[in-house]
Order: C-alpha cells, then structure tokens, then sequence
C-alpha cells in the first residue's frame, strides 16, 4: 500500500475557494482529508485548471497569415481552418495537439472539453496525442466522430444538415450536447437552447432574456473573450455580457478557444478577462476551474475528490508582496513559476 501523501500549504477549498491553512492527505490519488494546521507554509495551493473550449488540432495552423471574416475562417466545411486540418498529415496533427496539452499541463491545465473536427478518425487521432500525458480532454465529436467521443460538438445550428436526428441519436449513446452558439450574431442562439444541450460555447452577443433562459435550464456556457476579440465578434465589453451571465445567475466556464489564434493559456484569459470585464477574481478563477464537471470528477479541492492541483510558492517571486492571492494568481500568475502538480488519471 502507498504511503499517503500530506500537501501542506495556504489551500483554496471547496467551490467556494476558501483560503485555508491545511494539511492535504492524499490516498490513492484522491483527497482523504483536509486537516486544518495553523502553522501551514506559505505555499498557495490550487486546484487544476480547465480549460473548457478548445480546438488543440488547430495547432498545425498557429499564427497563420489569414484575413476574412469569422466565417470564411472558422465555419465548417470550407473555412480556411478546415482546409488546413484537412490538408495536415495525421503525424502532424498528433504532434501538434500533444505538444499544446503538455504546455497545458506545465501552466496547471489538467483537462479541456475540445471540439474535434475530422471525424472518427479525428477522435482517434487526440486519444492517441494524448497517450501517457496527466491529461484528461473531453471530446466533442462531430462527423460521425460523436459516436466514438465524449459528446457531439456542433459548430452552429447553421452548419448542420439533420441536426435533430443526429442529436436525439448522441442522446441515445448517453452522449454530451455541445453547441457553438452567438458568436457572430444571436440569432442561432435560441434554436441551440431549444436542445437543452449540455454546453453552449461563446453566447457572446446574448440577450438577456436569452441568458434568463439558460440559467433557468441550467446550461453552463463557455466564454472566450480573447478569441472574441481577437476574431472581431466584439470590442466592448458588453461582449460577451458576463457581468449580465453572473448577474442573472448563468453557469459561466473559460475557455480558450482555436489555438490557431489563441494559445491555451488560462492564466492569460484570466488576466485579460479581469482587465477588460472587470468580474471578482474569485469568480473568473472558478470560472476557469469548473469546466472540469465535465470529467465526471471536478478539480476542486474537497474531500473525495482527485488530487488535481498545483502549487506556486509565492518567496520565488514579487507575489511574496501579496495582499490577495487570488486576485494575483488571475492577474499575475503567468509571470511565475508553477510549482508541484498532482494529478493522476488512474483515477479516472
């Protein structure tokens, strides 16, 4: 039998993200107490990131010369993403999604729910990227690759031919719904919730009548502000309208969206969703955390749950100087150095 690991340190507990001096003992992979210890080191413990909208194949095209607009980039079949995904060899697209994700694990990024284009064979080809990696992606497949994936990943009620048929058939697998929703404009916003699907991604230009709704029904919606901008869907920050989100009392995750354009880095969608929406940093660091629901096991630290954390010491840099961990680790963690990650998919 393993002896039990003891993680000691300043730790954000629970959901809530209650900063607690503790011992965390850890068994098997899982947390199996949380003992309170006043003269814990000042070493922040959190847990794991999720990052809950990706494309990581999109790696292959990174930074690519590209002009148009969102959908002669992005829309399926023709857009130029497509066409360079299709054009990839598959060694390429693996070393290209492996090499994304490892970045993701070393900045404390456990798990992404991932839109993958390609179909079964696209599902197979991230299954194989992710090989032997402490990673857990949920995959939102599409072109026969739902059948085979965590869940179907539809890009817009727009884009799809039968699209009842194919999502009553996910359902019946006991598959995930996932839905690209108003990114553009709102109007395929209400044909999606009319699926009561399990995650809408973007809703950038939502109303609130339409946010009611999806609170009401308890969809989780995944924002990605830096793709937004940097796609021109938005330039306010009424766009996407979170303070609306939280106001109205959404569910709200991070995501990153198309490495393509933006890299999978939470810590700089925190910062700049801090910047620029100016939400409590609690809130966007759950934000950033709670996509993880997805796995079945989510990060937060609690008792019960899987060791999915990270650890920063703050004495290595200037957040030595602190008044507010949380807000600094939103705001100024991608200048440090992350230190201890556990994280074990064993348990899965």
């Amino acid at each position: 039998m393993k002896t039990p690991q003891v993680l000691s340190g300043q730790a954000f507990v629970g959901e809530e993200l209650e900063l607690r001096p503790v011992d965390i003992v850890i068994e098997r992979d899982h947390i199996s107490a949380i003992e309170e210890r006043a003269s814990a080191p000042q070493i922040w413990i959190y847990p794991a990131l999720f990052d809950a909208h990706t494309h990581l194949a999109d790696t292959i095209a990174m930074d690519c010369d590209c002009t148009g607009d969102l959908a002669s980039i992005v829309t399926p079949p023709d857009g130029l993403k497509h066409r360079l995904l299709a054009a990839a060899l598959p060694d390429n697209l693996i070393a290209g999604m492996r090499a994304s994700m490892t970045g993701m694990i070393r900045s404390g990024i456990f798990g992404c729910a991932d839109f993958r284009e390609g179909g079964r064979e696209g599902v197979s080809l991230l299954r194989h990227a992710c090989a032997g990696l402490q990673f857990q992606p949920v995959i939102f497949g599409r072109d026969g690759g739902e059948n085979v994936a965590d869940g179907f990943g539809v890009s817009s009620t727009r884009d799809v031919d039968g699209l009842e048929h194919k999502v009553r058939a996910a359902r019946n697998a006991g598959k995930k719904i996932a839905f690209h929703a108003g990114e553009r404009d709102k109007d395929d916003i209400d044909a999606a919730i009319a699926y009561k699907p399990d995650l809408l991604v973007h809703m950038t230009h939502a109303t609130k009548k339409q946010l009611r709704l999806c609170a009401e029904l308890k969809i989780p919606i995944a924002v990605c502000p830096r793709s937004n901008w940097v796609l021109g869907v938005t330039a306010s920050s009424r766009y996407p309208p979170l303070k609306m989100m939280h106001e109205i009392g959404c569910t709200v995750l991070l995501g990153t969206d198309n490495v393509m354009f933006v890299p999978p880095d939470m810590f700089s969608e925190m910062a700049f969703t801090s910047t620029v929406y100016h939400l409590d940093a609690t809130m966007i660091f759950r934000s950033a955390v709670a996509g993880s629901r997805f796995t079945g096991s989510p990060f937060f630290i609690r008792k019960g749950a899987r060791a999915a954390l990270f650890t920063i010491d703050p004495a290595q840099s200037a957040l030595a100087f602190s008044r507010d961990p949380i807000t600094s680790l939103v705001k100024r963690a991608q200048l440090v150095t992350i230190g201890n990650n556990v994280f074990n998919l064993k348990t899965q």
